[in-house]
């Protein structure tokens, strides 16, 4: 990575990210777990249904905490390190992040408050649809925060106004619709289940092996069992829906995860293991499932699926038209309007303005991108292309990741169906130790979407290069040392918070496992038995 302004902006906000989405995952699926709980609890009556609710809820509030205080610095982020792409899409971008701040942080952080205060103050009824509230928050914020993500992977419902110089909406509803968006958000959110799923069953394991509060861990197993297959099975079914979407909106993104520097021809085959060379542009040692690339990017087995070298002469032939839309660009500006530059400039402007964005990866190479030469052309189609090997790897480990979620959690709600499990403690460490695994998979996952996007801020519309604040290399690595060992410091603190309420245990009723009676000794020879 080169050191300046860009790429230190570009790592001090994925640092940020990745930090936050620590929390996030754990946040959205233990507010329905919790929720699921509580509706036990209020259909049965039974006390330990109470006591898993509570339990479980102070982990939820501990996460829940540490999450809202490094959410809040990634959304001043944009205005400070990402000025120009503030300035150029804010009209689009700020809606979904005004709508979450308004609509569901105020929802989450207000109930949240009643959950944890509320239950000696509230009916049953009462608390029960506080939880649900909850976890209805939690979803909702990352439902709109998804919505501006899908919009930057496919932006629909706006369009570029020469006289503003800004996109601006022109159908929030589409906006709103963006399949992209949509499938996102389903598959993030069911990945955050699988993670609340897989941290209960560690946990609850965890105890079961210590031989403590049995009947609250051996309840809770179920349920993760149960509630985390759902989800893991649904990850799959989402992965594949955005595969498809993929092959429609970022065919370059597809290409790169496959490694495929040319094209498929029908029906495409799947790279399971291959060894991507960005120098020599070929990929090696290649091993390929027949047609499974076809059915899961086409859903068919007579469509080709485009590989790389083709993209990038599509994307020089984009670079040409988006020059003809900047010369009619500075045109319009020239004479202070779209009417007032004439038909001839306007029709131009029409004809190319979709690729205007492609014209702007020439800005790396000279100022002017009428001015560049064939070979600048070239090298910034070349560009278009994101780092393969990274891509290729990173998506790999997360679909190995979501088959052993897929067979842990089948396992253990095989075991919990027939009431055994307890009875190979192997499994149990197994389920101890896959409780990082979660986490990394979803770290996996957002590589492959952001940087797999590059080199755009916005797909086809806005460079990433082009979109950064003008901040000096020093502010940047201050700021971002700053950043890294504040948020390292927090991660440390809930790390220490989670390990002490884990080892604490519920504390709220009767949930660990009684003693079990002395066996009465034998008799005496010649004792009288007592009446």
């Amino acid at each position: 990575m080169e050191f300046d302004v860009v790429s230190l902006s570009r790592l001090q906000f994925a640092m940020t990210a990745l930090y936050h989405f620590l929390f996030v995952p754990l946040t959205l699926g233990l507010s329905v777990i919790v929720a699921i709980m509580e509706t036990v609890y209020v259909m049965t009556g039974r006390a330990i249904w109470r006591d898993m609710t509570k339990f479980w809820g102070t982990l939820f509030g501990i996460n829940f905490v540490l999450g809202v205080a490094t959410g809040i610095t990634m959304e001043f982020q944009f205005g400070m390190n990402w000025s120009y792409y503030s300035h150029y899409v804010g009209d689009i971008f700020g809606a979904p992040l005004a709508i979450e701040g308004l609509m569901a942080f105020f929802l989450e952080a207000t109930f949240v408050g009643l959950f944890f205060f509320g239950w000696d103050r509230m009916s049953k009824l009462g608390h029960l649809a506080t939880a649900w509230a909850v976890a209805a928050g939690s979803n909702f914020s990352a439902l709109w925060i998804l919505i501006a993500n899908g919009w930057m992977q496919n932006p629909v419902g706006a369009s570029f106004n020469p006289a503003t110089m800004r996109m601006e909406i022109d159908d929030f509803f589409e906006v709103i619709v963006n399949p992209v968006a949509q499938a996102k958000f389903v598959h993030t959110v069911s990945a955050g289940y699988v993670t609340a799923a897989i941290f209960v069953l560690g946990v609850s394991a965890w105890y079961m092996l210590k031989g403590r509060h049995i009947p609250l861990a051996r309840r809770s197993m179920a349920v993760a069992a149960s509630f985390g297959l759902l989800s893991s099975l649904s990850v799959v079914v989402l992965g594949d829906e955005s595969g498809y979407l993929a092959t429609e909106h970022q065919k370059m993104k597809l290409a790169a995860i496959e490694g495929m520097w040319e094209t498929e021809p029908a029906p495409a085959s799947f790279t399971a293991i291959g060894f991507p060379n960005q120098e020599t542009r070929e990929t090696q040692h290649v091993l390929q499932i027949p047609a499974a690339l076809g059915l899961i990017a086409t859903r068919s087995l007579n469509t080709e699926v485009p590989g790389i070298r083709d993209l990038v002469k599509s994307a020089e032939g984009r670079i040409r038209s988006g020059i003809q839309a900047y010369d009619a660009l500075q045109a319009i500006r020239a004479a202070r309007g779209v009417e007032a530059a004439g038909p001839a400039v306007r029709e131009a402007f029409e004809a190319n303005g979709r690729n205007l964005g492609y014209a702007y990866l020439l800005k790396r190479y000279v100022d002017d991108p009428r001015q560049a030469t064939p070979e600048q052309i070239a090298q910034a189609a070349w560009d278009t292309v994101p780092q393969v090997a990274p891509l290729f790897w990173s998506f790999r480990l997360m679909v190995g990741l979501g088959i052993f979620f897929i067979l842990l959690l089948g396992t253990f709600f095989y075991l919990a169906s027939r009431h055994q499990l307890e009875r190979r403690r192997w499994l149990l460490w197994v389920a101890v130790f896959a409780i990082p695994t979660p986490w990394i998979a979803a770290e996996l996952g957002w590589v492959v979407a952001e940087f797999g996007r590059q080199p755009w801020i916005i797909e086809g519309v806005l460079p990433t290069a082009i979109a950064a604040s003008s901040l000096g290399i020093s502010d940047l690595l201050i700021t971002l040392a700053g950043f890294v060992l504040f948020y390292s410091v927090l991660f440390i603190i809930e790390m220490g918070l989670m390990l002490q309420a884990i080892r604490k245990g519920p504390q709220f009723g009767h949930t660990t496992l009684p003693p079990r009676p002395a066996a009465p000794a034998a008799p005496l020879p010649g004792a009288v038995p007592a009446e």
